[in-house]
């Protein structure tokens, strides 16, 4: 009986750590499409509000995850003091404190703050092409990824399964 027993808390266990990589790889994707919404709201107030880049910052701030929010206010925020700082610097600087939480590649990171570096475009088409350059990028990374992960997470979850059967074997 206590064999049983012990044979299926093993097995729950492999099985849960499958799951947690299942759930690991989903969690990228999800990071992925957030950055693509943040990135298209600020397209949006560029094309549509006729905004300045740290204008835009403040008004989306309102719509956006918890974290993201503060770090928008703080931008705009930084930007209104006028303390010398580009808004480039300012914005990536507020916004690799919130990426380094999110389970992101460095590639990721990179192709969401890519527009902030390239800011110096008084025409306003020049920075929303930026900014659409770099949504289009995390949108090719996170379509890829989605196409992965339903094989990813299957083999992560028959490979938990697999091993927790395994080690009830050897340990019978």
């Amino acid at each position: 009986m206590i064999k049983i027993l012990g044979g299926c808390m093993i097995f729950s266990g492999c099985l849960g750590l499958g799951l947690w990589y299942r759930q690991q790889f989903g969690a990228r994707i999800e990071a992925l499409r957030s950055l693509e919404r943040i990135l298209e709201l600020l397209a949006s107030e560029v094309r549509y509000g006729r905004a300045a880049l740290p204008e835009c910052c403040s008004h989306i701030a309102g719509g956006l995850a918890p974290e993201f929010e503060a770090a928008f206010l703080e931008v705009g925020r930084r930007m209104e003091e006028n303390l010398g700082a580009s808004f480039g610097e300012i914005f990536r600087e507020e916004m690799e404190s919130v990426l380094a939480l999110l389970p992101l590649q460095e590639e990721d990171r990179e192709h969401f703050l890519g527009f902030a570096s390239r800011t110096g475009y008084s025409d306003s088409q020049m920075q929303l092409r930026e900014i659409e350059q770099g949504a289009e990028l995390l949108r090719d990374t996170r379509k890829s990824l989605e196409g992965e992960n339903a094989e990813k997470g299957r083999m992560a979850l028959g490979l938990g399964a697999m091993g927790g059967l395994m080690l009830i074997l050897v340990l019978w």
